[in-house]
């Protein structure tokens, strides 16, 4: 694990985790520490471990990764298992297109290819449902009309959870679980730099069907990034609210 940043007055450090080695948690990280929140990065794929209680922690997020949450690996089941802690406490936690699927997965949802073997690489439309406009009205902030993605595999909205967005080709993009538990299907946190390395070192999967080439990924972003990054800033005030000194005093 590796700790990164100046943390704020009271303020705990957010949990990030990864699944490759040169894994970045891209625009969020940056959010973070811009709003004083020191980084805990782990990848329990080599071997870091995850905390028994999140008493440390202000949140946590898993980032996506080329694995599925179907897999048999050790540590995509313990990360699966391990997401009942933020749930049972009901602390911050968000996860991002394969953490979205492991939180799925860990409720009891389906996590599966799309039938005719459609793939997710660009930029989509993203709609909001009745719920999802109403926790647009909670942050302040619409939705994006546009979000980026990078995936093959889609989940189901679990028993319990509210779909915030659907989508076209995957219906479940947004989903809320209880007070502070978030699944997006789809990457805000992804810069131009990541989609210039994403686009390069797997460009055969742009040959997949409804994936975008790199050209029209990178147009999207200009058309798109403004409003995602707006959207973010919101949702993370939103996401964090409460977990300052008032938190902490009470923990």
């Amino acid at each position: 694990m590796s700790p990164a940043g100046t943390p704020g007055p009271d303020r705990r450090p957010v949990l990030l985790i990864l699944h490759q080695e040169q894994s970045t948690p891209g625009r969020l990280g940056r959010l973070f520490l811009e709003r004083g929140y020191a980084l805990d990065i782990r990848r329990p794929r080599f071997g870091d471990p995850l905390p028994e209680t999140m008493r440390d922690h202000a949140g946590a997020v898993i980032f996506g990764g080329p694995m599925s949450a179907n897999d048999g690996d050790a540590f995509v089941r313990q990360e699966i298992d391990w997401i009942r802690v933020p749930l049972r406490e009901e602390r911050p936690f968000l996860g991002l297109c394969l953490g979205a699927q492991m939180l799925a997965k860990c409720l009891g949802a389906t996590v599966c290819a799309h039938p005719e073997g459609r793939a997710e690489i660009g930029y989509y439309p993203l709609l909001p449902t009745e719920e999802g406009r109403d926790f647009a009205g909670e942050i302040g902030q619409p939705w994006p009309s546009h979000v980026y993605h990078w995936h093959r595999e889609g989940f189901t909205c679990p028993a319990g959870a509210e779909t915030l967005a659907t989508g076209d080709d995957f219906p479940t993009q947004a989903i809320r679980v209880g007070p502070a538990a978030f699944g997006f299907q789809f990457h805000p946190e992804v810069t131009h730099a990541m989609i210039c390395r994403w686009t390069v070192r797997a460009a055969e999967r742009l040959r997949l069907p409804g994936a975008q080439d790199r050209a029209r990924q990178i147009e999207g972003r200009f058309m798109h990034d403004g409003h995602v990054a707006r959207w973010l800033d919101a949702f993370l005030d939103h996401w964090l609210a409460g977990v300052g000194t008032e938190t902490l005093a009470a923990s």
